[in-house]
């Protein structure tokens, strides 16, 4: 089997008075399987920010110790890692589709039932469950939306799911700063997130299966209608099936695809690490350094990640994608140094290098949604994307349960020295490893 995903090669050619599936011309219905993706995207950010802004209510009102309060801030990332990992799987095998709507159903239904937990037992798992759901999402909606994404298109379109995970994810925090419904505040904020996931599932009901998944199953003829009735288009060239029915994760580490997946793992967690840990604790954060308007710092914090992320979209559209990473990596990680150094410094001086990270990570966390389904074939990508982000989310849990207690133990400087160092591994780590994507063909 040919597994090289050098697709130029692997592919074959388009014959004259024909367009490949990545050739189709943007339109529509691209506007609006982006528009059904990236709204998970926003439940997700919504769903991870919220609890930030909730546990200091939580661990009030229950005295919730250390642990617990590692525990729920990771609660989401476990299962996020758990569902990738498995339900990435589950779509190479019987496609994305069914997995991309039904996920939603559990999202929903858990969010909901927050509002009634009546311990953080019963909160911890059913954020588990939330992020099981949020993992099938992270596995099979960027992999879907690249093999319906005109290549030209397809940086944009996959790295404006970033871009309204950080929407959703600053939405939660301001709402979470400001809104007073009594005891109960908690309770309304967590089950919020209902809201959103409700209406993902409404506006999903009907998509249609991949086409892409579908000719690397051999099963053209419907590629085919799906590109007709959803595309507008009756030239599309489709391939034959060349690839073997039967895959596994061992060939995500065969020779020809292990760098792809090992640069893909390390540059992901390295990237969402320090995100997470540090976004989760915000507020601890700024406590340590002294900041006597805690809300204000946070509100602009969060007014930098929103425009970073808008700013993003054009870097990557303009950028290729080694030397936007590289270079994110190489500035993010001076940022949180300057931060380590600058820990005794006036709050205002230190929220300099604060909103430089904040700005810059929020751009370059758009590129963890474009690279990932671009280093693997069709036949394995929901498996190597859901790998990919599982592996991120064991490292975005270990921040989130071990920053609490670096910041207990050894304060501010130490904390953001260790982070910093974890950026500097995913710069070395693009430099060396990291393929050129921007122009491969998917499908």
């Amino acid at each position: 089997m040919n597994l090289t995903t050098d697709a130029d090669e692997a592919l074959e050619p388009v014959p004259d008075g024909m367009v490949a599936l990545d050739q189709i011309a943007f339109g529509r219905f691209h506007l609006k399987v982006t528009m059904m993706t990236f709204g998970a995207n926003f439940s997700d950010g919504y769903a991870l920010g919220i609890i930030g802004s909730v546990l200091p209510l939580i661990t009030s009102q229950w005295n919730v110790d250390g642990f617990w309060q590692g525990m729920l801030a990771s609660s989401a990332l476990i299962g996020l890692f758990f569902g990738s990992l498995i339900l990435g799987r589950v779509s190479d095998r019987i496609g994305r589709q069914k997995v991309y709507v039904l996920n939603f159903v559990l999202i929903a239904a858990a969010s909901l039932a927050q509002f009634w937990a009546p311990n953080v037992e019963t909160i911890f798992v059913l954020r588990l469950l939330i992020g099981f759901g949020l993992g099938a999402d992270y596995a099979v909606g960027p992999t879907l939306l690249s093999e319906f994404a005109p290549r030209k298109s397809r940086g944009l379109m996959l790295s404006s799911l970033t871009v309204l995970w950080t929407v959703g994810y600053v939405l939660a925090n301001v709402i979470g700063a400001y809104v007073d419904l009594g005891p109960d505040t908690w309770r309304w904020l967590l089950a919020s997130g209902f809201i959103p996931a409700l209406f993902v599932l409404l506006v999903r009901i009907g998509s249609p299966e991949s086409p892409g998944w579908l000719i690397s199953k051999g099963r053209g003829e419907e590629a085919r209608q799906i590109v007709a009735k959803y595309l507008k288009t009756d030239n599309v060239f489709i391939p034959a099936a060349h690839l073997e029915e039967k895959s596994s994760y061992g060939e995500l580490f065969s020779p020809q695809l292990r760098k792809g997946t090992w640069f893909g793992i390390l540059f992901y967690s390295a990237q969402v690490l320090p995100y997470f840990a540090i976004y989760t604790f915000v507020y601890t954060i700024l406590e340590a350094m002294k900041v006597s308007d805690a809300n204000l710092q946070n509100l602009l914090i969060n007014l930098f990640l929103l425009a970073g992320g808008v700013a993003g979209l054009w870097a990557i559209a303009k950028f290729p994608r080694k030397a936007f990473t590289f270079w994110t990596f190489v500035i993010m990680t001076v940022a949180l140094a300057l931060l380590g150094l600058l820990a005794d410094a006036s709050p205002w001086l230190m929220l300099v290098p604060f909103v430089v990270y904040s700005f810059v990570m929020s751009g370059a966390s758009n590129i963890t949604q474009v690279y990932p389904p671009e280093l693997f074939p069709t036949h394995l990508r929901g498996s190597g994307v859901g790998l990919l982000n599982a592996t991120s989310r064991i490292a975005s849990a270990m921040g989130t349960f071990l920053l609490p207690i670096s910041l207990e133990q050894w304060g501010v400087s130490v904390s953001m020295y260790w982070l910093a160092a974890v950026l500097a591994l995913g710069a070395l780590v693009t430099w060396f490893w990291a393929p050129k994507t921007e122009d491969r063909k998917l499908v």
